[in-house]
């Protein structure tokens, strides 16, 4: 009887054990759950797509070693199909015959005057649609209407210049800021911009409701410090650098990078969307650049690469993140330890939002720590939503605010830096932005000009697929999306001003 008594104990208890695992939720089930509540009201209706997205394996692109047979790697990924996203630039500003646009071959080509005034106009139009009508009525443009014909704007040679236009555009610009914050969002690409998102009280983690106010307080849709936009209307794309990718709709796959005669691997592989923030810094021969969060280091040796930086600082909190930075320069740069070691490529272990060394850098790349979506929803290892790091995952805004700030102050005056995220958050990339710039201003008095890429990514618009402009502030977002399936990666550019 004692025996019988304690087999039903036995399988009762297995049983309650095996109903208790059965309950337990994965680190990425709570990613999702998370992100299904939060991003289903930032996203609307487009979230079910962009979900389906993230769940699934992301595109790459190949960054060809220039330290190894660089020519015989091209020829091999050709053959196999990959585009030269070069080529494809060139193809993209010839299809929208703006040669005078595009520095593609390095020259400082600028739109002719003609080019600029209708590129206003249409901005003007765009302008039209999202913002109030009562606020923009003096800067409407002028439709010139005849039967049976296209609508047209009127031509300066036709009518004159249209100095209200002109005067009606200088009022514009002054007045961005108060443009920018009066922005109307359209419905259907949800309700999660910057101007209209403003964070709960409570944040559901896990099983519990998480008080989130104390770590939110910053966001405000209200600018108290000096703002400036302007359009980013050069490009140069670095010769020596060779990015491949297969077009949309192609899951192609690359080879594994094998060793060349150097000695240094053939390639290396990342998320597709990587390749934009180091591209969109501009690096010029001789810049000293900054990778203030530099770990795993794909984006540093993109901007290698290119062969441009006179000094690179690769710099992490931790030696061991330092190490898998090293480990990749020594795997690709033949001569490493001979000529670059410590000569053009540096490695400091720091915080970033400690670094003191001010006004010493022309560019930076900040590409801060955030909740890596996509990592969170497929990976349990080292997820940032696992229980015990819960208050690590709040703080996360602040954490990025206080390194963007900072980043600005190690910019020489008139440099340029670049942030980034892998996250759909508008709290950590717009709303960062914004609380960067205020504390940067508030406490330093320090003032930065956002330079708008908008113009700019769409020659990148048959590679990726990229958030609308009506929805965003301050930068720019590659959505993930399947049939190019790269992303999520937010990026911002700030030039520190005199």
């Amino acid at each position: 009887m004692l025996r019988v008594n304690s087999l039903v104990y036995l399988q009762m208890r297995l049983k309650s054990q095996r109903w208790a695992f059965k309950g337990k939720k994965t680190n990425t089930q709570r990613a999702l759950e998370s992100f299904d509540d939060f991003y289903g009201s930032v996203f609307g209706i487009r979230w079910k797509n962009i979900r389906a997205a993230l769940l699934t394996e992301h595109k790459y692109i190949a960054v060809v070693n220039n330290f190894g047979d660089a020519d015989k790697t091209c020829n091999g990924m050709e053959l196999n199909g990959a585009l030269n996203i070069k080529s494809l630039i060139k193809v993209v500003e010839d299809r929208l015959g703006r040669n005078n646009k595009l520095s593609i071959n390095g020259s400082n080509n600028t739109l002719d005057e003609n080019l600029f005034k209708v590129l206003c106009r249409q901005e003007e139009r765009e302008k039209q649609s999202l913002y109030p009508m009562s606020s923009m009525a003096e800067t409407s443009v002028q439709l010139q209407y005849s039967a049976g014909n296209t609508t047209e704007f009127k031509s300066n040679s036709e009518n004159g210049e249209n100095q209200k236009f002109i005067e009606s555009l200088e009022m514009a610009i002054e007045n961005n800021t108060q443009l920018a914050n009066s922005r109307l969002i359209d419905p259907q690409y949800g309700t999660g911009g910057l101007y209209e998102f403003m964070p709960a009280n409570k944040i559901k983690g896990m099983e519990d409701w998480i008080p989130e106010s104390d770590h939110y307080k910053y966001y405000s849709t209200h600018t108290d410090f000096p703002l400036k936009f302007e359009l980013e209307t050069e490009f140069y794309y670095p010769d020596n650098l060779k990015l491949y990718t297969y077009e949309i709709g192609n899951c192609s796959e690359f080879i594994t990078p094998q060793k060349c005669l150097t000695g240094a691997l053939s390639h290396y592989l990342l998320d597709g969307a990587s390749v934009l923030p180091p591209l969109f810094l501009d690096i010029k021969e001789g810049d000293r650049v900054l990778d203030a969060c530099a770990a795993p280091g794909g984006k540093s040796l993109i901007m290698l690469q290119t062969l441009f930086p006179d000094t690179l600082v690769c710099n992490d909190i931790q030696e061991s993140r330092l190490n898998r930075i090293r480990k990749v320069m020594q795997e690709y740069i033949f001569d490493y330890k001979e000529k670059w070691e410590n000569k053009r490529i540096l490695f400091n272990q720091c915080d970033a939002k400690y670094m003191d060394n001010y006004e010493s850098f022309d560019k930076i790349l900040v590409d801060v720590p955030c909740t890596t979506d996509r990592h969170s929803v497929t990976v349990n290892d080292n997820n940032i939503f696992k229980s015990t790091r819960i208050k690590e995952r709040l703080r996360i805004p602040e954490l990025q605010a206080d390194i963007l700030a900072n980043c600005l102050r190690l910019l020489k005056p008139g440099g340029s830096l670049i942030y980034s995220t892998c996250s759909l958050s508008p709290v950590q990339n717009d709303g960062v932005v914004h609380m960067a710039l205020q504390k940067a201003f508030n406490e330093n008095g320090i003032t930065a000009t956002v330079k708008d890429l908008s113009y700019i990514i769409m020659f990148f618009e048959d590679i990726f697929k990229f958030e609308n402009n009506k929805v965003l502030k301050y930068g720019q977002m590659v959505l993930p999306y399947l049939p190019a399936n790269y992303g999520p990666m937010y990026f911002c550019k700030l030039m520190r001003n005199m």
